[in-house]
């Protein structure tokens, strides 16, 4: 892209805010001096996959109504689900060497898009009864992996892109400091991560009140917007042109071959086939990033390895289980409508969280970050503690507030941790970004992280086989509850004791 085309002029570093009119001023205004119309289209990518929460809701009471899947069983399928996230590392390959009709990123998320138009086709075919090639449940199963390959296609695209949105050189040719550039490098991944966090404020409200008020068909069929607005995106993003680079066959091959082992091992019936799955990848990925960092200083490749390293503690971390989500439905009465206010009141605390942090996260030191954000966590689980153990009949009794109050204070409280803690990394990485690589780079460092996601619903599946939960079998859900409450307190404060002096 030409050096001048969109960027305005560069902004000027700012100064560390010392009083808090400075830093509630710097927080205020700083994602909007770091925004550029050039970055517009790029937030459009980062907008539709926090939209996809469109159809959230409505999918979420249409798998408890009509499939029979236990929450032991969509546990089970959550690990598959997150593993295309771990294999993005053949997608970063093919997007930075394999140009397809001359492009190596609009294409890219036009094939994403159509993966995802077509699950939604296939869900809202299922639920309207004209698709019967195979039962619900398997329909339910198969769209969700095609769908989640497309989102993370699209996403590998995007965070390639978000290293190519920034200009490097002044109007007049001449290079602009790398200070600057690397500021700049840092805000891209914030504006993404707001970008992301406004589409999911955007759609919350409005998918509680699609699923209470139209058929589980027509709100698939309405989803098909959002794969739209990705492909709007990538035909007006405007980039600094990549390297271009051969194809390296060992990193293609060895990410090919992976995942032919996850699809054979999905489609037969292996004993722990998903903790096989789990340790390839790890070794895999683990390989490959030793391979691609080579080049690094040590030091550098030290800081970013024990940074990773917290951020996948934070990561793996296990959750309780559709369990609580039904409990809410059948014990609690929460409806569509409530799940979509919920939905909305959360993801608008995210959103102004990761506006109003953003500019001290990225100053502040990795591990002081995630110290902050695991206390914080564990203390936002309280509600949840107070609901399964009937709390709220107390508090309506004596306070004049009861379940649904607690629910919106978790839900506010909860929200804005998972995009704060990836902001410092995703950093990281952009800066780090090798030109011929970027694609891939990304994808490998987020394939690590995604990988933490996996060891999360690995243990979410232990804890809801040990203490079992279905439609209407509730009497464990509390020792499930305060179990994952002191793992997801547990680990992450381990691993920062661990590395965190060595994180500078």
């Amino acid at each position: 892209m030409s050096p001048s085309s969109g960027s305005g002029p560069a902004p000027r570093p700012l100064l560390a805010p010392h009083t808090l009119r400075d830093k509630l001023r710097a927080a205020l205004i700083t994602p909007l001096n770091a925004m550029r119309l050039a970055y517009l289209p790029l937030l459009m990518v980062y907008f539709a996959y926090g939209a996809m929460g469109l159809v959230a809701v409505g999918e979420s009471f249409w798998v408890k109504k009509y499939l029979t899947l236990s929450p032991a069983d969509l546990a089970q399928l959550g690990v598959w689900l997150t593993l295309p996230w771990a294999i993005k590392m053949v997608f970063g390959e093919l997007v930075d060497t394999v140009a397809i009709l001359g492009s190596r990123r609009r294409v890219y998320v036009f094939l994403g898009a159509g993966m995802i138009a077509g699950a939604l086709v296939l869900l809202a075919g299922a639920a309207g009864g004209w698709i019967t090639f195979a039962s619900p449940d398997k329909i339910y199963v198969g769209a969700s992996l095609l769908m989640v390959s497309g989102v993370v296609l699209q996403d590998v695209v995007a965070d390639a892109m978000s290293t190519e949105v920034v200009v490097r050189v002044n109007p007049d040719g001449t290079p602009r400091p790398q200070a600057e550039i690397d500021r700049d490098l840092g805000m891209v991944q914030v504006l993404g991560r707001l970008a992301l966090s406004f589409g999911i404020f955007a759609t919350a409200g409005l998918a509680g009140w699609l699923a209470q008020n139209v058929s589980y068909e027509t709100v698939f069929l309405i989803g098909l917007i959002v794969p739209a607005i990705s492909m709007s995106g990538a035909v007006f993003v405007r980039l600094e042109t990549g390297e271009s680079r051969p194809t390296d066959w060992r990193i293609l091959t060895a990410g090919l071959a992976f995942g032919a082992i996850v699809t054979a091992l999905l489609g037969i019936d292996v004993p722990y086939s998903q903790e096989i799955v789990f340790v390839i990848s790890m070794a895999v990925i683990s390989t490959m990033l030793t391979y691609v960092t080579r080049d690094l200083p040590s030091a550098t490749r030290l800081r970013i390895v024990y940074a990773a390293l917290i951020i996948f503690a934070f990561r793996a971390v296990p959750g309780v289980g559709e369990g609580y989500r039904w409990f809410q439905i059948d014990e609690l009465g929460f409806d569509e409508a409530f799940f979509g206010i919920l939905g909305q009141t959360g993801a608008g605390i995210a959103l102004a969280a990761t506006w109003l942090l953003s500019d001290t996260i990225t100053r502040r030191p990795i591990p002081t970050v995630l110290l902050l954000l695991t206390l914080l966590g564990g203390l936002m689980t309280l509600p949840d503690i107070v609901l399964v153990f009937g709390g709220h009949e107390w508090t309506a009794t004596h306070l004049g507030f009861g379940a649904r109050t607690i629910a919106m204070v978790d839900a506010a409280a909860q929200s804005p941790l998972d995009q704060l803690s990836m902001i410092p990394l995703l950093t990281l990485i952009a800066i780090y970004a090798p030109p011929s690589k970027r694609a891939l780079w990304f994808a490998l460092m987020a394939s690590f992280m995604n990988l933490a996601l996996v060891a999360g619903q690995l243990q979410t599946k232990y804890l809801n086989e040990i203490f079992v939960v279905d439609r209407g079998i509730y009497q464990h859900l509390p020792t499930l509850v305060v179990t994952a409450l002191a793992m997801r307190l547990a680990i992450p404060l381990i691993a920062i004791g661990l590395f965190g002096r060595k994180v500078r």
